[in-house]
């Protein structure tokens, strides 16, 4: 089984890439961020001609999480959800409680796989840093109701946190920034708690990022880029992992997203 996560920085800009990258690779799920686009408006039917399932829940310009599952790959009865159940509304506003269009939860027999698109952040001391730290206490609320120790459980996405100072270039120019600074770092670090970095199992390379800004034109070219999005899994799951990778290809490909795919392969 191949698994991927890509942040696409809008779906219907990035279809024709989407479009390729799916004949080429076939990944049998692909969990996606960042649709930036409302439900009717998503392209589930280019989807279905490639032979893929979707579920989304986006909204118009901002946020926005799916999955494309390939036909036949989930044989067995599965659900999809949207957002945390528990609220906590004195918290946020009551539009944003439950994040419904950050978070996904795909669950099946043998696998469950919780889908992220982590706030950014902003600036440190911001209401926006504040809201990030929220939405990461509540992905650790829930990874204890899930027991993911006892359970086949990946949790991926584009989390907005660089956790050493090898996923990052330059990481001493970034102290004091929110998806770098020691505060996020250590908050991510006790959020994954026991959970397995597939990435970093299969590659110990400083120079391999998944994020790349758009405002440094030459940052694929210098390898200038951050190492934002993570594939983490359960113990019990991690002897079934067979490789992880980071394909820059779609980064240099006509009208990019500004991150790139990681894929992982294992046997379940």
């Amino acid at each position: 089984m191949l698994i991927a996560t890509f942040n696409v920085n809008s779906i219907r800009a990035r279809i024709k890439i989407l479009e390729r990258w799916l004949n080429e690779i076939k990944p049998d799920l692909l969990f996606m961020q960042e649709l930036k686009t409302a439900d009717e408006f998503f392209p589930s039917e280019i989807f279905s001609q490639l032979g893929y399932k979707s579920y989304y829940h986006g909204e118009k310009r901002y946020n926005g999480v799916g999955v494309l599952i390939k036909d036949g790959i989930l044989k067995e009865n599965f659900s999809i959800e949207f957002g945390f159940t528990s609220c906590g509304s004195d918290e946020l506003n009551d539009s944003d409680k439950n994040f419904v269009t950050r978070v996904l939860i795909l669950r099946s027999k043998n696998l469950s796989v919780l889908n992220t698109y982590v706030p950014q952040g902003k600036e440190i001391n911001t209401s926006e840093f504040e809201i990030k730290k929220i939405f990461l206490s509540r992905v650790k609320n829930f990874l204890a109701s899930e027991s993911i120790y006892e359970n086949n459980f990946i949790w991926l996405g584009d989390m907005n946190v660089a956790p050493e100072p090898f996923d990052v270039k330059h990481p001493e120019n970034k102290k004091n920034h929110v998806c770098y600074c020691d505060e996020i770092r250590k908050i991510y670090k006790d959020v994954r708690g026991g959970m397995v970095d597939i990435f970093r199992k299969f590659n110990q390379n400083s120079d391999e990022y998944t994020f790349y800004d758009y405002r440094y034109k030459q940052a694929l070219e210098k390898k200038s880029g951050w190492r934002i999005d993570h594939i983490l899994a359960s113990p019990k799951i991690m002897p079934m992992f067979k490789n992880c990778y980071i394909d820059l290809r779609p980064r240099t490909w006509d009208k990019p997203s500004d991150h790139t795919p990681l894929i992982a392969e294992l046997d379940i």
